[in-house]
């Protein structure tokens, strides 16, 4: 998993750190949850396993009605 560094304000810090111990999760859980929130809310896909359902689901609707046969 590729790492990156994130600046998180002092009180923001402690408040998650509060957070995970009340709700016995670790700050990369917290993190986990907090940006798979945040890609459901903007419609985006959180892996490749939901971008392909997302596709199949966008490629779907773009057919249309099928055609009648006479």
């Amino acid at each position: 998993m590729p790492a990156k560094r994130v600046i998180v304000d002092g009180i923001v810090l402690q408040a998650l750190t509060v957070l995970g111990n009340d709700t016995g999760k670790d700050f990369q859980e917290l993190t986990d949850e907090a940006f798979s929130d945040l890609l459901k809310k903007h419609r985006r896909p959180a892996g490749l396993k939901a971008a392909l359902k997302e596709g199949l689901r966008k490629g779907a609707g773009e057919r249309g009605p099928p055609k009648s046969r006479k």
